[in-house]
Parts: structure tokens; sequence; C-alpha cells
């Protein structure tokens, strides 16, 4: 993901990865507050999207269409979930991915109830035949299904109920603008800072019946990159350490104890992303150096280290993306206890290339 990619397989299997598989998305449905007042942060998509659900309620009208943008494990679909609660609706659940032609999406429309919610969650991956078929849908409740082939074709006009559609990307750039024009509302996420996480963490502890003190909760916080669904996938490993190892109280202790198991290091970094920064600091001096020759030397995909490392150490500045290759930042050093060339006496490089080759 560029970080606000789509996320890989690799991604899904690391315990700071912002995706949801299996039981991590079990586990998220119990723990997902169920209307706006629980929910923990965004405040200004919060209360803007508090106004229009309780204008449309006041109006007995179906709510304007909604997308919501921003990186994976912020909450868009729970508040795709929080949007049907509050109009006392039943919601529909699909991707973009999964619908590859017209036809999949007109069998989704026009089964829908009238004011139902349609969450439509990677809308920017939704094949171009179906995405121009959704501008009339949203614009004027209506879709023209073809019958036929060739000039013998037929467009015959079908009426759809009024219906609220909840679009989620990570790349909302990747939209059209005619598709994007069509939404009353759009709500970008932004990452979360460590207070705010630590607010979830406390209430995902509560529900999941485990005793923690505030100090353990900033710590499990402070490495989960902002991100509420890793913050929550630590709570639960740290609770997993706490009861076989501990009292089952998780303390400041406990959780510096349980993560270093899982090798997440003081800043959410992980073995991944620490072995791209040691590659790029101890073999090349720091950068720059490219891509590919940085993947084969900490041994993995280009695909992988593009696009599951290198978001969050850019994000953190531990890294930089330059036309010459990537460069570590002075805080890469720092962080590692290391001692840029340029700091480590006379005639030292300023750059990993200079001091290999001594110019």
């Amino acid at each position: 993901m560029n970080w606000d990619d789509e996320t890989t397989g690799d991604d899904e299997a690391r315990i700071v990865g912002a995706s949801a598989e299996g039981d991590d998305q079990a586990v998220e449905a119990a723990l997902r507050p169920k209307d706006l007042s629980e929910f923990v942060g965004q405040e200004k998509v919060r209360q803007q999207l508090d106004l229009v659900l309780k204008a449309a309620r006041q109006r007995g009208a179906t709510a304007d269409h909604v997308l919501l943008s921003g990186a994976p494990g912020l909450g868009k679909t729970t508040l795709s979930m929080i949007i049907a609660a509050e109009m006392n609706a039943p919601i529909r659940i699909t991707s973009g991915p999964a619908i590859q032609h017209a036809g999949d999406l007109a069998a989704i429309l026009s089964s829908l109830q009238e004011g139902e919610i349609l969450f439509l969650d990677e809308i920017h991956r939704m094949s171009r035949p179906a995405e121009e078929m959704l501008y009339m849908a949203m614009e004027d409740f209506r879709v023209d299904v073809i019958v036929g082939k060739g000039p013998g074709a037929t467009a015959i006009p079908l009426e759809l109920p009024p219906f609220t559609l909840v679009g989620a990307t990570t790349r909302a750039g990747l939209l059209p603008p005619p598709l994007r024009d069509r939404f009353g509302f759009t709500g970008h996420m932004e990452f979360y800072d460590p207070a705010e996480l630590q607010r979830v963490i406390h209430r995902s502890a509560g529900l999941l019946d485990v005793e923690i003190d505030p100090v353990g909760a900033a710590e499990i916080a402070g490495r989960s990159r902002g991100t509420p669904r890793i913050a929550n996938r630590l709570l639960r490993r740290v609770r997993d350490y706490a009861q076989v190892r501990a009292d089952g109280v998780i303390t400041r202790e406990i959780a510096e104890a349980a993560l270093s198991v899982y090798e997440v290091d003081g800043r959410g970094l992980d073995r991944l992303d620490r072995a791209v920064l040691e590659a790029l600091l101890k073999l090349f001096g720091g950068g720059p150096v490219g891509l590919s020759t940085l993947a084969v030397a900490v041994g993995e995909e280009r695909e992988t280290v593009e696009e599951v490392a290198e978001p969050f150490l850019v994000r953190e500045g531990l890294l930089a993306r330059t036309p010459r290759g990537r460069v570590a930042t002075p805080a890469a050093w720092a962080h590692l206890g290391l001692v840029p060339p340029q700091a480590a006496g006379p005639g030292a490089a300023g750059s990993g290339q200079q001091g290999l080759f001594g110019a």
C-alpha cells in the first residue's frame, strides 16, 4: 500500500498489518461501536456525519450518499454500519473487486429495499461499466438494463427505491470525478493520535474483560501505528501473554515484554521494517539506494518492500524516497542506535555511495 493502497498478503500476515482476515474480522465485529456516541476519534468526520444523518431523519428522507477515504483499519466499515444503525435501515455489504460486470451491480441494486444502505468497499476497484451504471443509480435512482446484443439490443429502464450508497476507498484519487461528485458527503479518515488509541484500547479491554492500567494502554497505543485495528490486535496478543506468563493484568512491563516477543518495537516497527532500515544503514551507508537492490538485500520481493514496509517508514520520517533512490533520515540512525557516516570521523562520506567509492 503506498500507505493508502490495497494491502497485500504479506501485510495480512503481520501483527502490525492494517488488513483484517479470518479471526480478526470476527473479533472486530464484536468490538465495533454501535453508534456515533461510542465511536472514538475522527472528531470532524463524526460531527459532520452526525449533522447529515440527523437532518435526513428529520426530513424523513434517505441520507445523502457518503464517501469515506483513508488508510485501512481506521474505521470506514464501522462507520458504514453506524450509518445504517442511525438511520434504522438494513445494510448490504459488497466490494469493488466483486463487481466485475454491470450486470453484477444491476442485480444488487434491483434487490435493494427503500432506504437501505449499500456499503461498497474498495469502490475504486470497481469495473468501468459498473461504475458508469452507478452514476445514474446514485443520481436518478434508475438503471438501464441492456437486453440482447448487437443492433437488436434494447435498454429497459429499471426504477430503484431510494437508497444510500456508502463508498470506502484507500485511494480517493483513483475515483473518476463524475463518481466523486455524486457523493453528498465526503469524509477523510486520519490516523489516530496516541491519546485516542488509549481510549480505543480501554474500551476494547472492557469488552474483552481484560484488566489494563493506563500506562500499559499507553505502551500499546504508542506501538499501534495510529491505527485502531492494530491497537486491538496488539491488545489481544498482550492479553494472551499476561494470561499465560503473568497474573492477567496488563501493565507497562507486561506490554513491553509481550510485544518484544512479537518483535514490535517502541515505535511500532516490526521485523520487516527493521530489516529494511538495517540494510539501508549498514550495507548502503544510509543510501541513496535503488528499491530493487534494497529488496534483494532484505530477501523480500520489491513489491513487499515498497507497498508493505516503506509507507510506515516514510510516514514516521525514518526513510525518504528520492529520485536517486531510498535514503535514511537522521531519525533512522538514532532509532537503531547507529552513527551516521558524516559523524563517524574525518574523511567519512555524507552518503553511503560516496563512502563506498571514496569520492
